[in-house]
């Protein structure tokens, strides 16, 4: 009876105090205004909309539509706490205490996996750019300018690095020049390795030095980079399994060894 009634009282509220504001709008759409509105106005202080650019969702109504997102899930968590705590104890310290750990868990767990998404693009890029560095190099070799390399890379390659060539591109076209067009894509992939060839790449077009050459050391220095990243994944997995053989396996088989002649001492000394 207590829980229905404080239940109650969360979705009563809210609703009462939306009708005496005298608003001719209906709930729902003053609860989404005043969502929209929280998240436009809230403080970036976790670099948000810096990860949101490297996924590419740079514009406000991405950004607010994340906050919608985290604040609803944290809120709907927070009130099924609340109301599950109170139904099972009738405590409202702990209802309250179970309330503030699991909004401010959930709005924690959903700003880690936007983290763990940036990270695995990072590394789905550094992982296509020795490949997509040699299509580049072999375009422009060809006789390609380096813009219409890219636009052919963008057109057949399917990939997060691809699509970054596809809005230099895109920026070039509607007026930028190529080096600033490079020059924010190094900005907006956090990559060491995407930074330095922008660099190379940027400071070879403005100073008129050969592409090729450039291109081909740093096709080289991707691969070397690309082969020390699957050795040193190689090392991890051989640590990983080594744990299973050294706690469960090798004990089992040195039981299996030893039982005979424990069960024979037993007997002798029985």
């Amino acid at each position: 009876m207590i829980a229905t009634l404080l239940v109650t009282a969360l979705l009563v509220i809210p609703a009462a105090a939306l009708i005496l504001e005298g608003n001719h709008l209906d709930p729902l759409t003053e609860a989404k205004n005043f969502s929209r509105k929280s998240a436009r106005t809230s403080t970036d202080t976790t670099n948000l909309r810096i990860r949101l650019e490297e996924l590419g969702k740079a514009t406000d109504l991405d950004y607010e539509q994340f906050r919608i997102k985290q604040y609803g899930y944290s809120a709907g968590s927070a009130a099924i706490a609340f109301a599950f705590i109170i139904a099972l104890t009738s405590n409202l310290i702990l209802a309250i205490s179970a309330t503030v750990v699991s909004g401010v868990g959930v709005y924690l767990l959903i700003d880690q996996q936007l983290t763990q998404d940036v990270k695995k693009r990072r590394e789905l890029i550094e992982a296509e750019f020795p490949a997509i560095v040699e299509l580049l190099t072999l375009a422009i070799a060809a006789g390609e300018t380096p813009l219409s390399a890219m636009l052919r890379i963008a057109n057949s390659a399917d990939g997060a690095l691809a699509r970054e060539f596809q809005i230099v591109v895109t920026g070039v076209r509607s007026g930028a020049p190529l080096h600033e067009s490079l020059d924010a894509m190094g900005r907006r992939v956090k990559s060491v390795v995407i930074r330095r060839f922008v660099d190379a790449l940027v400071t070879a077009t403005l100073r008129g030095a050969p592409l090729v050459e450039v291109l081909s050391r740093h096709a080289v220095e991707a691969r070397g980079n690309q082969r020390n990243r699957i050795m040193g994944a190689a090392g991890k997995a051989e640590i990983s399994m080594m744990i299973p053989v050294v706690f469960l396996i090798l004990p089992i088989s040195i039981l299996f060894a030893l039982w005979p002649s424990l069960t024979n001492l037993n007997m002798f000394a029985a």
